[in-house]
């Protein structure tokens, strides 16, 4: 099968075997043409990253995700010090950092609060894309194009067929994105990715 673009997925997730949506989430694009899915915490249990080796995983894709449960408003310790470390001055960014420019870059993130929980004047107080302001910023400095992300709100309450009706949303998502087929522009301003794949995601 041939593909627009390629698909890396860099997950996060430091208890994978007491999850309940990343899981699933993550299980529905393994083995699909064109994704990658690079998990973390599994290839790097000391923290101990290869930086070569992501660099070069960066260069053969086009399109990065990140995807990781929501932790104190941020990302998982791994996905920081990976930033830390393969983000290098020289390579991500500054006047000779160009390795990244023009990729996509998605957040697909789960929160076990609501939607409406992360709105001005609810517990949480922000909304999720002014959270992720740490995410956006690096993906300008790297040359990188944003898109809001692909969020999994409430994760607590939901059942396991919710969960598959997700899990299907993401693989849709990430397929359309794979394939040039999502329609980038009608999306950036929505507060995330799957709040309407009908509208879209067009048809070849």
């Amino acid at each position: 099968m041939t593909t627009e673009h390629k698909v890396l997925v860099l997950f996060a997730h430091p208890a994978i075997r007491k999850s309940r949506v990343n899981r699933v989430l993550v299980d529905a694009i393994r083995g699909v043409d064109g994704i990658t899915v690079h998990d973390l915490y599994e290839a790097y249990p000391a923290h101990d990253i290869d930086v070569a080796r992501e660099q070069r995983l960066l260069t053969d894709h086009q399109i990065v995700v990140f995807q990781h449960p929501l932790f104190w408003y941020s990302t998982p310790s791994i996905l920081k010090e990976w930033q830390d470390l393969v983000l290098q001055h020289g390579w991500a960014y500054g006047q000779e950092g160009t390795a990244l420019h023009g990729k996509l870059f998605v957040s697909a993130i789960t929160t076990g609060g609501s939607e409406e929980s992360y709105l001005h004047g609810g517990p949480h107080r922000h909304t999720i894309i002014e959270l992720l302001a740490p995410l956006r910023q690096t993906a300008w400095l790297c040359g990188m194009d944003y898109l809001p992300p692909f969020v999994v709100h409430g994760t607590h309450g939901l059942d396991r067929a919710a969960v598959d009706r997700h899990a299907t949303d993401y693989l849709r998502t990430l397929e359309a994105l794979r394939d040039g087929t999502f329609d980038l522009e009608a999306v950036r301003e929505w507060p995330r990715l799957n709040r309407d794949l009908e509208t879209a995601i067009r048809s070849r």
